[in-house]
Parts: C-alpha cells; structure tokens; sequence
C-alpha cells in the first residue's frame, strides 16, 4: 500500500493521542513518499510516551508539512521519491510497524547503494524543517552539573582536561556538603520553574534525597530490571540463528511490563529507562555508561533545563560473556577508571548541551566530589583561566550561573 491510499481508520491501534494526529493531519501524511513517511510514523507512533519537548516537536513537524502546497511539498521531497524500495517493502505493514520498516529499508538501501542519497535527502529535510520552525525562547538559563570520582581517596592525574579551555578552574573548593548543596540548588530551579520532565537528577549509583520535582533516573534502584534484561537477552542469544541484527530487533519490541517494571509507574520515564537499558551499549553493566548514556537521550530528547549527573564506580571490566550472564556476585569496582569515565563523561555532557537552544547563555559545573578540584563554565566566567578562590560548590555554582 501506498502513502496516497492512507484511511483514518487504518490507524485505530495507534495510542489515542498519536491516532488524534495522526487522522487530523491525513490529507499531508497521504502526500509523503513511501520512502520517508514510516520514518515520521515510527515517531509519531510513540507520542503518546514521548517528553513534552518531543511533543512539540512532533506537532510542529506535522504543521509545516501540512501548511505545504502540492508545489513545495514536491520541493520538499523530490529526493525521497526517487529513493526506489522493493515490492516487500510496499506490502509491509508500515503503517502499525513503522520501526521494523525503517530497519528493513535500510538493508535494503544499504544493499542497492541508496543510502548516500537517502542520507543526504535526510539531512536537506532537517535543514529546510529547521528554518521554517520558530525556536521559543527558554524560560531560564540551561545549567548541567557532573559529579565525578565517588570513591576515590587521591588522584594526581590532569582532570577536566577538554573542558579547561571553555571555563575556569577551581582548585580550592571546599567539599563538605557539596552533593547537598548541589542538590538543593536545582529544587530551587525546580521550584521556579515546576514543568515536568525540566529538571532531571541522574545518579549512576544510589540516589541521595532529592526534590520530588526533580525527575529521578538511578542506576541501583533499576537492578531488577537490568537483571530481567540480562537473563532475557541470555536466552536470546543461545537461540539458534539468533544473530545481532534479530536480538536488536527483539530488543527494541520489549516494554516496561515485559521486564517486571510496576504498572502503576510513569509510563513515560519507564519507556525512557527501558530504551536506556534495550539501545545503550554497555548501559546494563557498567554504571558509568549508564549514566552518560543517560545524560545524553534525556539532553537530545526531554531538553531540561537543569541536569545533575552523578558517577559511580562501576565494575572492572571482564569478559563480555560473564559480564553478560549477571551472575558475577560482588564485583570488584573499578574507582580511578570510573573518575576518568566520569571526567570524559562530563564533556561529553557539555557538548550535548551545547547543542541545544540558549547555549550561548547555558551554564556547566563539574565537580571531583569530596576533593577540592572543579570547573565552571558560563557567561560571567573566563575562559581557559585558574582561580584560587576558597569557596564552596554552592557558591561556585552561583558564580557559574550569574
């Protein structure tokens, strides 16, 4: 079937939300090529589970594409209708499996040497939808804390390395309470600005008392769940003919209720932590991963305004077979390895930041905790400079954000 034969009521197994857009905006989602509407229906499909900022994106998305004359929308998408798909993929039911459509057509680009025009289709389509939307302004000063090096007793190596060029260090902080204060410095951000999913606390081991405005993603409390993961993709793997490609794809099927997570959760976040744990490469095992994996999918796709991560020793690395069976018991922590995850982990951190709207303005603080090292970043901060300040990391991060 093609885009052009679309009903309304081929998508009544669409989510109620994502079924209300998608039947408003029938008359411009008929007039999109094969080759690129599962793509757009892969997102929409999953609206209904998605951040307000994704939301919003989605449905600005389909405004556009629907305020596009018959003319501009052949502008638009000339390149896509002569991206050419196989009969297989025209009879596939794309409409309610728009994602394992969009996996299958990339083999098959892949295998017929489209995929260089594909992309580059792709990327024209994001920069012509790029200048026609309004970026909103956002309504305070985005600000990412990293706390690195849990555990570690001293460590004489060059930390915050990357990120010495764009900020000052400090090499006087006062460390007592540093977490606590850190902590209720984004409640107050919280507070000021209560709108969910805007300020998130991200810790790769336990979770310490934080705000209840705060939305909470922690590596400890998720263990059931990474253990349900491990034991399936176990199974999985002994299957025969299960290769990478198939246990992807089985993984990308699994929802919070296939992994033992409370019904009566936040259906939103759960499908966030499960795709966290189902997409990330390592996020089951090792605590760092998680936790900069984390930082990046909730920066790219919920777009907080304020962001604390914490690192946590993760385990020695191992081989991946007994790493993956779970049934390693205490595993020794690797504590120096975990500071240097976490200090990469930081700037990685920033540069995503740095990609969202207001990061000329935006602040970044990290902190090796219980020590007296840190750096800042923001507007009232020299770059590439050195500060002998004794101050605490509360009023290090008020300089920060000033």
């Amino acid at each position: 079937m093609l885009p052009l034969d679309l009903h309304a009521e081929q998508f009544a197994g669409y989510p109620p939300e994502a079924k209300r857009l998608a039947v408003a905006n029938l008359g411009a989602l008929r007039q999109l090529p094969l080759s690129f509407l599962p793509g757009l229906l892969r997102e929409l499909i999953e609206y209904d589970f998605k951040f307000p900022a994704e939301r919003v994106a989605i449905e600005k998305e389909l405004t556009n594409l629907s305020s596009l004359s018959g003319t501009q929308i052949n502008q638009w998408f000339q390149a896509f209708s002569q991206v050419s798909l196989s009969s297989k993929l025209e009879h596939f039911d794309w409409i309610n499996h728009p994602a394992q459509f969009v996996e299958q057509e990339s083999a098959y680009l892949w295998t017929t040497h489209q995929l260089d025009a594909f992309r580059k289709a792709a990327i024209d389509y994001g920069d012509r939808l790029r200048l026609a939307e309004r970026v909103e302004p956002i309504p305070m000063r985005r600000l990412g804390i990293a706390v690195i090096g849990q555990g570690v007793v001293s460590y004489d190596g060059l930390l915050f390395r990357n990120l010495r060029e764009y900020g000052t260090y400090f090499g006087q902080i006062k460390p007592e309470n540093g977490l606590e204060l850190l902590l209720t410095a984004v409640a107050t951000r919280a507070k000021a600005h209560p709108t969910p999913y805007s300020h998130w606390y991200v810790d790769g081991g336990e979770e310490v008392h934080h705000s209840p405005l705060l939305t909470c993603v922690p590596y400890r409390a998720l263990e059931p769940v990474r253990t349900a993961l491990l034991k399936y993709m176990q199974a999985e793997i002994q299957r025969p003919g299960m290769g990478p490609e198939d246990l992807r794809t089985h993984l990308a099927r699994l929802l919070p209720s296939d992994l033992g997570m409370d019904k009566a959760g936040d259906p939103v976040l759960d499908r966030f932590q499960v795709k966290l744990l189902t997409e990330g490469s390592g996020t089951q095992i090792f605590s760092t991963t998680f936790a900069q994996w984390t930082t990046r999918e909730a920066l790219r796709r919920a777009q907080p305004l304020t962001l604390l991560v914490r690192f946590a020793p993760r385990q020695r690395q191992r081989p991946m077979n007994e790493l993956l069976s779970g049934s390693q018991g205490s595993p020794e922590l690797d504590f120096t390895g975990s500071l240097i995850d976490g200090d990469m982990g930081a700037y990685y951190h920033w540069i995503n930041q740095q990609r969202l709207p207001g990061s000329e303005q935006s602040s970044f603080l990290v902190w090796f905790e219980g020590h007296n090292q840190a750096l800042a970043i923001g507007p009232s901060l020299p770059r590439g400079a050195t500060s002998n300040s004794v101050i605490d990391v509360g009023e290090l991060l008020s300089l920060a954000v000033g």
